[in-house]
């Protein structure tokens, strides 16, 4: 003879299917701050694709890793030394600006104060934290063709020293989208209706990419005469994945546009008309 459930037996059971699905929910919010889940389809995010294999990231991964990478090409390294970064920060923080860490690291790349990479409030500086690991990474012997994950550890000396290989095939893709080796190969979706600044895209740009770029700001349109094709499209790609700060609207180059709006996410079309320089880089904001 079947016996029913008590109400002390429910209770319990409803109790453990509430702690499950809390828990599934917080692995998959992990998961997605350490950049290993895709965000679902219509939320705002960003997406690097080069070849076949493409990476999805939430709009502050996205102006993060602008400066990550946007920084190697202001030193003039090679895309490597920014799938290296990737790869690390990945690993790292999932691309999060932490202010904690295991004992006293904090920032990007969970570098110590102890261990002299600077101190906390200047580590907390995405800028300052890329620059000190970069310093770091062109000191190791063999950076340009080592093992991408031994490299790596050169750097971080982590307690886990094969973990960034998990990184690799994704840092190289977000590497190529931002540094211009793979074109227009960068979009956003976001909601954000920011209002336009283009006063701040321009300095952006400028501290991120160097002197190569010298924006020029005429009302609320931005350009960039970029010296080669990759330069361009690293301009263009910085804009776009800072579009949800500045309040970007269109960008154009070589016969590309990207554009905002609407519920998908934005693909890069045909220009209309050829520009007549085709390397400028011209930017809209609202």
């Amino acid at each position: 003879m079947a016996t029913r459930p008590t109400p002390l037996g429910v209770g319990c059971l409803v109790v453990a299917v509430v702690l499950l699905v809390g828990a599934a929910v917080a692995g998959v919010n992990l998961l997605r701050d350490r950049g290993t889940v895709s965000p679902v389809p219509q939320r705002q995010r960003c997406v690097a694709t080069a070849g076949e294999r493409s990476v999805a990231l939430d709009l502050e991964q996205a102006r993060l890793t602008a400066i990550i990478v946007g920084l190697s090409v202001r030193r003039g390294l090679a895309p490597r030394a920014a799938s290296i970064a990737m790869a690390t920060v990945y690993q790292e923080t999932g691309i999060r600006n932490l202010d904690y860490g295991d004992r006293d690291s904090v920032g990007l790349f969970q570098q110590r104060p102890s261990q002299g990479w600077g101190s906390v409030e200047e580590l907390q500086d995405p800028y300052y934290a890329t620059g000190k690991f970069y310093d770091a990474l062109v000191k190791v012997d063999g950076w340009e063709s080592g093992d991408i994950n031994d490299v790596a550890q050169a750097v971080q000396r982590s307690g886990y020293p094969e973990a960034y290989r998990d990184h690799e095939a994704d840092g190289r893709v977000l590497a190529s989208a931002l540094t211009g080796q793979s074109a227009a190969a960068f979009s956003c979706l976001e909601r954000q209706d920011a209002d336009g600044d283009a006063e701040g895209l321009a300095a952006s740009l400028g501290r991120t990419l160097g002197r190569r770029v010298q924006p020029a700001r005429d009302g609320a349109v931005v350009t960039v005469e970029a010296r080669s094709d990759a330069l361009a499209w690293a301009s263009a790609a910085h804009a776009v994945a800072n579009a949800s700060t500045f309040g970007v609207v269109q960008v154009e180059t070589l016969g590309r546009v990207w554009r905002t709006g609407g519920p998908d996410l934005p693909t890069w079309a045909d220009a209309a008309s050829p520009a007549e320089r085709p390397r400028t880089v011209t930017i809209t904001v609202r």
